[in-house]
C-alpha cells in the first residue's frame, strides 16, 4: 500500500482550493492556521502550488510569544 492508496489523506488539490479561497477573501495564513482549518501539514508546498498557478502570495515573518518566528502568507489587497 502506498500513500496514494490511502483515501483518508486530504487531497492537495482540495487543500489548494481552500487555501486559495481563504487568501482571496483577504485573510492571511500560517502553518498552524492551515493545520487547524484545513488539515494541511505542508503549507509551504501548497503555497508553492498556488504561486505556480499565478497567485502573487507574499510572506512576512511574525514573532510569537515563545520568541519563534513564523511565516505569515497573504495576498496584497486580497487579490
Amino acid at each position: 500500500m502506498t500513500m496514494d492508496d490511502n483515501k483518508n489523506l486530504p487531497d492537495c488539490a482540495s487543500q489548494n482550493a481552500k487555501i486559495r479561497a481563504w487568501l482571496m477573501e483577504g485573510n492571511e495564513i500560517t502553518s498552524w492556521d492551515a493545520i487547524r482549518m484545513f488539515g494541511c501539514t505542508r503549507l509551504s508546498a501548497r503555497i508553492y502550488n498556488l504561486r505556480e498557478q499565478g497567485l502573487d502570495i507574499k510572506v512576512r515573518r511574525r514573532l510569537v510569544p515563545s520568541g519563534a518566528s513564523v511565516a505569515v502568507y497573504f495576498l496584497e489587497n486580497g487579490v
